[in-house]
């Protein structure tokens, strides 16, 4: 589809994840060789170009790619959780999102 210039992290710094979901984010955006764009409660962008529910509310965190013609995509809107301790699973976050990544950019 197009180069990744930016990642960009819609979050809300009470959330309990936070910082995993920043870590993650400085990760794929060092991955990528780009800077990360931290976007504080901006629900309007969130329902723009994220996941909502059956109401049309977003919810945050979720992770985005701003691409060079200017589209976003989204990468993640919910972290993953390992099913056998139910805890989060950081590693599997960033498999998805290096996965998104690469079907965004196009790269096999």
């Amino acid at each position: 589809m197009g180069k990744i210039k930016k990642i960009i992290l819609d979050t809300i710094e009470s959330h309990p994840l936070h910082k995993a979901w920043l870590k993650l984010a400085e990760q794929l955006a060092k991955d990528a060789g780009v800077e990360v764009e931290v976007k504080k409660e901006d629900y309007v962008f969130a329902i723009t170009h994220g996941d909502t529910d059956d109401l049309g509310m977003a919810w945050l965190p979720q992770l985005f790619a701003e691409l060079e013609d200017g589209s976003i995509k989204l990468i993640l809107s919910q972290f993953p959780f390992d099913p056998k301790t139910t805890q989060p699973d950081p590693e599997e976050a960033l498999r998805q999102a290096r996965e998104k990544l690469r079907e965004i950019s196009g790269d096999p």
